[in-house]
């Protein structure tokens, strides 16, 4: 295949289990900059994130963050397009989650990801690798001013709730006007309506003037599914579930095994 663009998922895909992009990935990424094909980073990732790898990967032009939700250049933070969750919708789903699970927290990501609101008690169970956000800058909010503003993306945890369980209630609300996923983060992740890293990537693709035939996509999880089924070619890594296998076109090593750098060196030839 023709290879104009290289759509590249990032934690368990790119990254190796230390959150780094090793020597052999570089080089593949490099080697693929120079023949002139875009090198795209497409990840439940804010900039903030983007910023902590980006001189190891080499990132520097457009990144798709939020699992599509927006467009942004990480070199001088021109935004392409943004689709926000609208706050009645997000109240909707929040007051029927509420009404089944006690004890659920909320946090929206807002202003071209650069700003976190979380409620109350969300940084006392969070993580720096969460959102690779200290949680103790996070601070804490009522949750009406969680869901007072229009959202980029709005995280769902629960003290013990496992996310695939919060991820099936939600699924069975019945309800509508939004776009729900799991990263492998300990989180459910919603997005507003349609939104996926395929619908992302394809307005993307469109901006630049590159047909989905000449994409190839890498991913290990359910927000990629949507993507692998969209590009030219789907990868998936080696450990990635059955439903985001089933979803590619071929599967390769594992992310410490340097599988995207693999596959990139054979495309290349």
């Amino acid at each position: 295949m023709t290879v104009r663009l290289i759509a590249t998922d990032l934690d368990g895909t790119l990254l190796d289990s230390s959150s780094a992009v090793t020597p052999r990935t570089r080089a593949a990424l490099d080697a693929a900059r120079e023949r002139g094909i875009h090198v795209i980073p497409v990840t439940a990732r804010q900039p903030i994130g983007l910023r902590a790898i980006a001189a190891g990967a080499g990132f520097d032009g457009w990144a798709l963050c939020s699992n599509g939700a927006y467009a942004v250049r990480l070199g001088d933070g021109r935004m392409l397009f943004a689709e926000e969750l609208p706050p009645d919708t997000i109240r909707t789903l929040v007051e029927a989650l509420r009404a089944s699970i006690p004890g659920l927290l909320f946090a929206s990501v807002r202003e071209a990801g650069e700003t976190f609101v979380a409620q109350d008690g969300y940084a006392e169970i969070a993580q720096l690798s969460d959102h690779k956000r200290d949680p103790r800058t996070m601070g804490g909010v009522p949750l009406e001013h969680v869901l007072a503003a229009p959202s980029l993306k709005l995280v769902i945890r629960h003290p013990e709730l496992a996310p695939a369980a919060l991820f099936d209630t939600l699924r069975n609300l019945g309800l509508t006007g939004f776009e729900a996923t799991l990263s492998g983060a300990p989180f459910v992740e919603v997005m507003a309506e349609g939104v996926t890293k395929a619908t992302g990537l394809a307005r993307l693709c469109e901006h630049l003037g590159i047909d989905r035939a000449d994409v190839v996509a890498f991913g290990d999880a359910l927000n990629d599914v949507e993507m692998l089924r969209w590009a030219g070619r789907g990868v998936a890594m080696a450990h990635a579930e059955p439903v985001v296998q089933d979803a590619a076109d071929e599967t390769t090593a594992s992310n410490d095994d340097d599988g995207v750098a693999q596959v990139i060196e054979r495309l290349l030839g």
